[in-house]
């Protein structure tokens, strides 16, 4: 891999292209030009050659990208044969729906075990995932050694509850919550607001149609 840093706005397009070469191999197609792949992923092309280009020379002039080689790659790269176990904090409308679908396009992330406060539901199991009080949450990350949360609870106990997660020496967040939280240094966040996205395109729909 190259010394250079990779820029965030490339980091998070490497699931895309890897999904998109899954699929392409399951469709049993052997190449595709950088133009086709800009059209199918709707990302300019000079993108896609510029964020390939931070691994090395990943393509042929003339010939485009060989399906499985890419596949190969991306499938090394994003760690795909190691299995990421990940915890839910939250069982409610949201956080079913994870447990629910508990990231069935991927083969590599799993959600293992979800926590709660709710006495109802403390010591089931919902979508086959077992559900344990929040009070023992350092406790259990630590002994399944899982250092990557999805955090989907109201938003007033949001910040109580991530200093539990803090705690328990978790280093990654994925914040379903409305709030900015704050955390160390060492752990990092990346939020998902799904109101504030649907918000932004009804928005885009009304002033720029």
């Amino acid at each position: 891999m190259t010394q250079y840093k990779i820029p965030n706005a490339t980091i998070k397009r490497l699931p895309l292209y890897y999904r998109y070469f899954q699929f392409l191999d399951d469709s049993n197609k052997q190449k595709i030009s950088s133009n086709e792949l800009a059209q199918a992923l709707q990302i300019d092309s000079a993108t896609i050659r510029r964020d390939f280009s931070y691994f090395g020379s990943l393509g042929k002039r003339g010939y485009g990208y060989d399906i499985k080689l890419m596949l190969g790659f991306f499938k090394e790269l994003l760690n795909q044969d190691k299995t990421a176990n990940v915890a839910l904090v939250g069982v409610g409308n949201l956080g079913s729906a994870l447990l629910n679908y508990n990231f069935s396009q991927t083969n590599n992330i799993k959600i293992v075990e979800a926590f709660d406060k709710n006495p109802k539901i403390i010591g089931e199991t919902v979508h086959d995932v077992p559900v344990y009080d929040i009070a023992d949450v350092k406790q259990h990350l630590k002994e399944q050694n899982i250092d990557v949360v999805i955090l989907s609870v109201p938003v007033k106990s949001a910040q109580q509850v991530t200093k539990q997660l803090v705690a328990a020496d978790v280093r990654g967040i994925l914040n379903f919550t409305p709030l900015r939280l704050s955390t160390p240094d060492s752990i990092r966040v990346h939020n998902v607001d799904l109101a504030n996205e649907l918000q932004t395109l009804i928005y885009f729909l009304n002033n720029y149609n």
